[in-house]
């Protein structure tokens, strides 16, 4: 297995969707390849930390706890008193923290190509070239991390390109929903972030 195909089975096995053969060729993969396995690690973390911030309410304790967790001092300071009129504000606030730094971190770190999508069949990778081929449909939104995209063919969906560039539509493409471009870290952090609490919404 290649180690562009391990990179998009990473993210089809944390969200339950790959099939059992193929979870069993990726594990392989990770046994013999370091790079692959320090990448799978490092995304499972993340996916762990944005299942966490599901939770809808927050612990009653979980702002006594932060508070003690502060230094003490003899002369409480302002902000001091305003987290504890505002528990559930703060512990917001240092949710996101974390989730920003973690995302940071993470993209620092990783600048493979990843390629997501419910519909890769017809989708061809070449180098950090992403292609959708003339004559081919390729259903359902996608997205490309760290990559070039051309689009030849159809694709009935958004496309989202992250730290890359979208090569000129042919005459003969045609993409159904939005093309976003995103280039800068905090960008992207937004972009996951409005992305899954627009999941949320939509379940609920």
């Amino acid at each position: 297995m290649k180690c562009n195909v391990a990179v998009v089975f990473m993210h089809d096995y944390l969200d339950g969707d790959l099939a059992r053969e193929d979870s069993m060729q990726l594990k392989r993969h990770l046994t013999q390849c370091s790079a692959c396995y320090a990448r799978y690690e490092s995304l499972e973390r993340t996916d762990a930390l944005v299942k966490a911030i599901s939770i809808e309410k927050a612990p009653d304790d979980l702002g006594d706890r932060i508070m003690k967790s502060l230094p003490s001092s003899r002369r409480p300071a302002a902000w001091t008193s305003w987290v504890r009129r505002h528990p559930a504000v703060s512990a917001a606030a240092i949710f996101m923290v974390v989730m920003l730094s973690s995302f940071v971190s993470m993209w620092n770190q990783s600048r493979e190509l990843s390629v997501s999508g419910p519909d890769l069949e017809h989708v061809v990778i070449e180098g950090n070239k992403v292609i959708v081929p003339e004559g081919q449909k390729v259903t359902g939104d996608l997205t490309v991390m760290n990559g070039d995209v051309q689009v030849l063919g159809d694709l009935d969906g958004d496309l989202t390109v992250i730290d890359g560039s979208v090569v000129p539509l042919a005459s003969t493409a045609h993409i159904a929903g939005e093309i976003k471009t995103i280039d800068r870290a905090v960008d992207w952090f937004w972009y996951k972030v409005s992305s899954y609490f627009g999941t949320l919404a939509y379940g609920s």
